[in-house]
């Protein structure tokens, strides 16, 4: 049995009623489909990120048949700059999903819900017990702190044998009522308390009965993942821009980084353009821009942007595979984090 109290839960909910976040985007108009779509925005980002593409996605896609029936190209574009491109791939599959197979009626069970792409044990927790008041743990970043906290619990959350012991908490701590209400609190705990570095540990609803608190080790807990050194790779990226102000993109595999984005044509060196554009790229001047480093999870990536000027070129053959993107950006498509930050600095006239 965990080392919290009874009073646990209420001591959770009152701290809540005073100070938490109640007026969230995504807690208007509350529904399975808003809840969801949050709950896969906010992986790996902050919420103050997230706010205005929240926003602007459920003006393009306020219900999930619209967002069912978008092509990818578009949902990739309201995702641009969000990162982790795989949640805004599986978030479309999955919403064709609950179209075709419920009638556009989220499932009302965990396990059904984690059948869906990209929902797992947690963000399916989160979408029953806020959206529909089912009993259903969660156990996100912000909740893993707070409960190893609480609890004392060493190691990295990740470990099979550490996240274990936390969904068991999770599950006995879960009250019955006002399930949708202590789901929200213990993430704001989390986030705005309870946070990574510098907890408020006297404003803590929680912290009487703490251990890792009592135990002076919240800079230890949770432990954090084993550091690995980064790679580092590097890449270059072929702009060829025409006289009518297009530059050249190729939409990328789906699998792998970038999937399904536009990004420019690249190499490993600068004399390596892709033979597939030697037949009709003819380079009036090219000049090196500016190299940059964007990071991964797992890896650095130098990138060295190499700017052609060419003349103008007729179509492109293999249509669903390139395109010539007008530089006012009046397209609509999914872009790579460097490909958007690249493009604004080049010239539009």
């Amino acid at each position: 049995m965990p080392s919290a109290s009874k009073t646990f839960h209420r001591r959770v909910l009152h701290w809540f009623d005073q100070y938490g976040r109640h007026d969230l985007p995504w807690q208007k108009d509350l529904s399975p489909y808003r809840v969801w779509v949050s709950e896969i925005m906010l992986q790996q980002t902050q919420v103050a990120t997230v706010i205005p593409y929240f926003e602007r996605f459920m003006q393009s896609f306020p219900t999930v048949e619209v967002l069912a029936s978008a092509s990818e190209d578009s949902v990739l574009h309201h995702w641009t700059g969000l990162g982790y491109y795989a949640r805004a791939r599986n978030l479309h599959a999955a919403a064709k999903t609950v179209v075709r197979d419920y009638d556009g009626e989220f499932p009302r069970s965990v396990e059904a819900l984690c059948e869906l792409k990209g929902i797992g044990r947690s963000t399916a927790g989160a979408i029953a017990a806020i959206a529909m008041g089912l009993h259903a743990p969660i156990l996100d970043g912000n909740v893993k702190r707070v409960l190893a906290r609480h609890n004392a619990i060493r190691g990295w959350p990740e470990q099979n044998s550490v996240k274990n012991k936390l969904w068991d908490i999770a599950n006995t701590l879960t009250p019955k009522r006002r399930i949708g209400d202590y789901t929200q609190a213990m993430m704001d705990l989390g986030a705005t308390l309870c946070t990574r570095s510098k907890p408020q540990c006297p404003s803590c609803p929680l912290s009487d009965d703490c251990q890792a608190l009592q135990q002076g080790i919240t800079g230890e807990v949770p432990g954090k993942k084993p550091k690995k050194a980064i790679p580092v790779r590097g890449i270059t990226f072929f702009i060829f821009v025409n006289s009518a102000k297009e530059v050249l993109l190729e939409k990328r595999p789906p699998n792998g980084i970038w999937g399904s984005l536009y990004s420019f044509p690249e190499g490993d060196k600068t004399e390596d353009i892709p033979t597939t554009l030697m037949n009709f790229v003819e380079p009036v001047s090219a000049v090196r821009l500016s190299p940059l480093r964007h990071t991964f999870s797992h890896f650095h990536l130098d990138i060295q942007p190499v700017l052609f000027e060419i003349k103008r070129l007729p179509t492109v053959a293999e249509s669903d595979r390139w395109l010539w993107y007008p530089l006012d950006n009046s397209v609509q498509v999914g872009l790579a984090a460097p490909v958007s930050k690249i493009l604004k600095s080049l010239p539009t006239n």
